[in-house]
């Protein structure tokens, strides 16, 4: 029960996290036919998740509570991309094939890139 309510706690301040980001992001590109905000957190999530992973495993840095609460918790809310999905479908079924590929292949791109340059990062505090 208890981890329940850490990955709940940390999910908690995810998602207050993702929405301030999200809505903040979307507002700078303004921007009403592309989802910029979810892009964003993606991004971000995505880094994040790839420097502390591989920052835990090297320095065994945080304890077992504090990585459900961040990774699961507070990232995994953080993150959306089950938010992307609806986003691109939505932009499939209004027609909007070319913004729905790029929103696509930007998000797995850049989510993809973010990991590996956060876990480059994380590898070269040790050097």
């Amino acid at each position: 029960m208890t981890r329940l309510l850490i990955i709940g706690f940390g999910g908690f301040f995810g998602a207050i996290f993702r929405f301030l980001v999200t809505g903040w992001v979307q507002d700078l590109s303004r921007s009403v036919h592309f989802p910029y905000g979810t892009l964003a957190v993606n991004v971000i999530g995505s880094f994040l998740l790839g420097f502390l992973v591989r920052y835990a495993f090297l320095y065994n840095a945080f304890s077992p509570e504090t990585r459900l609460l961040i990774f699961i918790g507070f990232l995994g809310a953080f993150t959306t991309f089950s938010t992307f999905s609806n986003e691109t479908f939505n932009l499939l079924a209004d027609g909007a094939t070319m913004p729905a590929m790029m929103n696509v292949l930007a998000n797995m791109l850049l989510g993809l890139g973010a990991v590996w340059i956060g876990q480059a990062l994380a590898l070269s505090l040790g050097s």
